[in-house]
């Protein structure tokens, strides 16, 4: 993206939407220009005084609302992730393995270029919200909007006026799309291998230990403190996955079935290191800075998203014909009742992925993953409503770990949004007392 553009674009609207956003802003040109706030600075210091007296109030008013909405947010595309999640899980097995129709790459490609309906269909979700304003507007709008916050992905910074390097812009999207659609490419494979070879339990229990490699993967590449209650946390999690998986035993005594079922654990296992690693280069690479709306943060998760799903659609068809003519998967598309079933999964997995990469954006990795693993135990629900199969002490025992895990983690988080609320008010009462004794030396000279 040219940096003349976006020079055109930030003199011709505001770039910074919210309230939250432009108290950031405001707060940084402050803070960046103290030789224009000399020159306009008033003669009468009590005036000053009243009139910054009342930012840190409003500043911190506004962290609270922005935070509230922010909750709100994530626990409905928490609530929506869970339930997408146990539907696409229970559907990817009951159409391999009782429909018969095995593909596993191409149920993965389709899955993922599903993806690409996310950002029209949050567009047409904002222009039915805004049915008054004329097309044209909404569009410029929303164009600005995902520039502007591209610009922000790019710097890790609110304020991109103040950038002198020159944007890549559509190269980094393009860059970063690539990277992320590949390390999710190759993740989302080994689910669909595995999802022939073991149960469903199994499955999503595995799959969902990504939250460890998350953890693991964000010390060094989110710069993420090493804490003991959030280390804790994980390893309840992971042992309530351990417990849910294997607990019970088996009463199979197909030889050939528990070697299938190791292999695709071990398989699903690699998947979860991957899916981990894709997590965190999405909130590394991808998500706007703290301090940017959480509407802006949604906006973008599901552009992204989008922008995963067409580079999927684009590049990653080739394999399709390769393993058709080598005989390792017969193409064979999806007809009646096996096709709505496909259908129907693959809107699953578009819902909980969008879901999910807004859940990374407003929260962290970390939380989101073990967030997940709540469809452990409701996927194990939903297996003894289907199949008839009682729950076993183990996995009740498991979820019950999981669950605790989650709260653990949950109040974590949220501990360290509140000490980072009070080190931001601490900031602006300190630049409040400042700019009072620089008006207050004024009076007196």
């Amino acid at each position: 993206m040219p940096t003349a553009s976006l020079q055109r674009e930030h003199s011709a609207a505001p770039l910074l939407s919210d309230q939250n956003d432009r108290l950031h802003a405001d707060r940084h040109i402050t803070n960046s220009h103290p030789a224009r706030n000399s020159l306009s600075r008033p003669q009468f210091g009590t005036r000053r005084s009243s009139m910054r007296s009342r930012s840190p109030a409003l500043a911190s008013s506004a962290r609270r609302e922005s935070a509230r909405t922010k909750y709100m947010y994530a626990t409905f595309f928490l609530v929506l992730s869970l339930v997408s999640f146990t539907i696409q899980t229970e559907l990817s097995a009951y159409i391999q393995q009782d429909l018969g129709w095995n593909k596993a790459y191409c149920m993965m490609y389709f899955t993922h270029s599903s993806w690409s309906l996310l950002w029209p269909f949050q567009l047409l979700i904002i222009r039915l919200r805004k049915p008054d304003v004329p097309w044209p507007v909404v569009w410029r709008r929303h164009e600005q909007l995902l520039r502007s916050t591209l610009s922000m992905v790019e710097l890790q910074d609110l304020d991109i006026s103040k950038s002198h390097r020159r944007l890549t812009g559509w190269t980094y999207l393009v860059r970063t799309t690539s990277t992320l659609t590949v390390a999710l490419t190759v993740a989302g494979l080994t689910w669909y291998i595995a999802v022939n070879m073991t149960t469903p339990a199994d499955l999503t229990a595995i799959y969902n230990c990504s939250a460890f490699f998350a953890y693991a993967f964000s010390v060094p590449l989110l710069k993420e403190k090493l804490r003991l209650d959030k280390s804790v946390a994980v390893m309840i999690a992971i042992a309530g996955v351990l417990i849910v998986a294997y607990g019970g035993g088996t009463s199979s005594t197909d030889t050939e079935g528990q070697s299938n079922r190791f292999l695709g654990n071990m398989l699903i296992g690699g998947g979860s290191v991957l899916y981990g690693l894709y997590e965190v280069l999405y909130k590394r690479l991808a998500c706007p800075p703290e301090g940017v709306s959480p509407g802006r943060g949604v906006i973008f998760a599901n552009t992204i998203g989008s922008c995963i799903g067409l580079f999927t659609m684009l590049v990653l068809w080739f394999p399709l014909p390769i393993l058709h003519l080598t005989g390792l998967e017969t193409f064979e598309f999806p007809t009646g009742y096996t096709g709505l079933c496909v259908m129907a999964s693959v809107a699953s997995n578009a819902i909980f992925s969008g879901s999910f990469l807004v859940l990374i954006s407003l929260t962290s990795p970390v939380l989101s993953s073990v967030a997940s693993l709540l469809t452990i135990f409701i996927v194990a629900v939903v297996d003894w409503m289907l199949t008839g199969t009682p729950l076993g002490s183990s996995s009740i025992f498991g979820g019950v770990l999981i669950v605790i895990a989650f709260g653990m983690l949950s109040w974590s988080t949220w501990r360290e949004m509140q000490e980072q609320e009070l080190l931001a008010d601490q900031d602006v009462d300190d630049e409040d007392e400042e700019e009072e004794l620089l008006s207050t030396s004024d009076s007196e000279a």
